[in-house]
């Protein structure tokens, strides 16, 4: 039985209630992106690779949001934030010292497990290397349980790409092999420009003993399906992460339904042949 196939747990009512995290740093990946690390003032938390977070702040409210740590650190918490809204953007201004609330995790996470023995390859476009950041570090960390390690990662400039030490080191390291993209370069910019779905022909992996990890906005990931499917990759070992419309994190107000699914509760992390069909529903 894999992770996916387990049955969800609900959190407990306790569950439901903030704890107290103290920013310990605020680190900008571009403009409009920082990384918050936080630090418990109970006991940490353990979490999977792809599960989430509510980060409540105090006197504004409260945002489902990936975790992008270290899972073998639980007591340094990270979450990356791009401000798009009203939470969002007092999660952009937190100063170091300012106590939040996080509640979670929740979730079901990427399926490692299964990858093991195979190629992992892992696909980003925007901040979707948030969400996929544990799982590549947990697969770096137990290297010998993988085949390639495959990382494509997309951005629309220079300018926005996070992660950037992140990716200057796994570029040097022979381990991982990572390809990066832009959808338009600037001045200076020496490497490769398009979108990432072009390079999913040129990687080399065996699509017949793969498990691919896709995170990015929805249509880049329906491109990428698109062209795994055509690569021969099987829809049930291409994995995406669905996060939109996320209020409670445990499938009661019903805001993330996507058909039969709730997101939170569900997912985030689907198979592709659970959610194609619903994702080519206009509007749903």
């Amino acid at each position: 039985m894999t992770v996916l196939d387990a049955p969800v747990e609900v959190p407990t009512r306790g569950a439901l209630t903030s704890r107290p995290y103290q920013v310990s740093s605020v680190r900008h990946q571009t403009h409009d992106i920082v990384t918050i690390d936080v630090a418990p003032q109970q006991h940490p938390i353990a979490f999977k690779p792809g599960q989430f977070d509510m980060v409540y702040v105090y006197g504004v409210g409260e945002a489902a949001i990936s975790i992008s740590s270290d899972p073998a650190t639980p007591g340094l918490l990270s979450h990356t934030i791009r401000a798009v809204g009203w939470v969002t953007k007092a999660l952009n201004d937190l100063q170091p010292g300012t106590t939040i609330g996080i509640r979670g995790p929740y979730g079901r996470p990427w399926p490692l497990e299964e990858a093991e023995g195979k190629d992992l390859v892992v696909i980003t476009g925007g901040i979707g290397m948030a969400p996929v950041r544990p799982a590549i570090v947990q697969a770096l960390r137990h290297r010998e349980r993988f085949g390639r390690i495959v990382l494509l990662k997309g951005a629309r400039s220079p300018r926005d790409l996070v992660f950037r030490d992140d990716l200057d080191r796994w570029h040097a390291d022979r381990s991982i092999d990572v390809h990066v993209t832009v959808d338009s370069a600037v001045r200076g910019w020496s490497g490769r420009v398009g979108v990432v779905t072009k390079l999913i022909p040129r990687v080399p992996f065996d699509p017949e003993n793969s498990v691919i990890l896709l995170c990015g906005p929805e249509v880049m990931m329906w491109f990428s399906a698109e062209a795994l499917l055509g690569r021969g990759v099987p829809a049930e070992r291409i994995y995406v992460t669905l996060e939109r419309n996320m209020k409670c994190g445990v499938g009661s107000c019903g805001h993330c339904q996507l058909g039969s699914k709730f997101l939170c509760r569900d997912g985030p992390v689907f198979s592709w042949d659970e959610v194609a069909a619903l994702l080519d529903v206009r509007e749903l």
